[in-house]
């Protein structure tokens, strides 16, 4: 399995790569990393490439001294095919460290010619050198990830787009007319101060209806994100597991109580936030 360093080019400084697994690749290309592992990896990457390894070269002595025992490390020539996402483009061939594991014959994975998407920071100074950003810093091209990965990229970059998740507010539950009739609103905190919040209407005889607010004004009839969108992954990524005790803090307990479960309605309703193993 590959593994991928973020790493400089040879000339500079090395850093502690990391060493999390990624998922293994094949001839006929894989599926599409899980969506939370991808929008992880574009927020934090300036620079996104298709491209084409040229060749790789293994590095041995002081610049491979913190390379985890079993990997070894090798510089990665690149042949750019697109620039999905940076500024100022890039040259045609870029350079970058990349720590791979052998396999079960202590054999390194033939990367040549191999078709992959780079997620990576410039190097300063050396046009051509990316520092790759992190966990799944390449991965193999697919026509599935190339178009999450644009999909994702244009959804992070939009002027609309949801903002990343904080915390939880406070939470308010008013109980309806009927037995079983009520509603929970829970605002949530932002990393851009922007408001969001949460509304789990309950009627008799029906199931729990629920909506998330990018704003002040809650639309009942928008209904839930789809999954696999930027603003799923905001809500699946970033909640927490259950309300803090503050939220309720001003709710008695029956209230409380129910607020509790509805924000368990939403929880169940986004499903898990699903990520390779690291």
């Amino acid at each position: 399995m590959l593994l991928v360093a973020a790493l400089a080019c040879p000339a500079t400084a090395a850093q502690a790569p990391d060493s999390r697994p990624v998922p293994a690749t094949n001839a006929t290309g894989p599926a599409a990393p899980p969506y939370a592992d991808l929008a992880d990896l574009i927020q934090v990457s300036p620079v996104i490439a298709d491209a084409t390894i040229r060749s790789t070269a293994r590095i041995k002595g002081a610049e491979a001294a913190n390379v985890p025992a079993g990997r070894q490390r090798l510089y990665v020539t690149a042949d750019v095919g697109a620039l999905i996402r940076g500024e100022a483009g890039l040259p045609p061939r870029i350079g970058y460290l990349l720590d791979v594991a052998p396999d079960a014959r202590g054999r390194i994975p033939n990367l040549k010619k191999m078709r992959v998407l780079v997620f990576a920071r410039r190097v300063t100074g050396v046009a051509d050198q990316l520092q790759l950003a992190g966990p799944q810093a390449q991965i193999a091209w697919s026509p599935a990830a190339d178009s999450r990965v644009r999909t994702i990229a244009r959804e992070l970059l939009a002027t609309d787009a949801p903002p990343a998740i904080t915390g939880i507010g406070n939470a308010f539950h008013v109980p309806g007319a009927l037995p079983g009739e009520g509603e929970t609103q829970v605002f949530l905190q932002t990393r851009d101060a922007r408001p969001v919040s949460l509304s789990i209407l309950r009627r008799p005889g029906e199931q729990p209806r629920w909506s998330v607010a990018l704003g002040e004004i809650v639309d009942e009839g928008a209904g839930p994100p789809a999954r696999d969108t930027l603003l799923w992954y905001r809500l699946a990524c970033g909640l927490p597991a259950q309300l803090p005790d503050t939220s309720v803090s001003q709710l008695g307990p029956d209230d409380a109580a129910r607020a509790r479960e509805d924000y368990r309605v939403v929880l169940d309703a986004l499903g898990p936030c699903t990520r390779s193993a690291r």
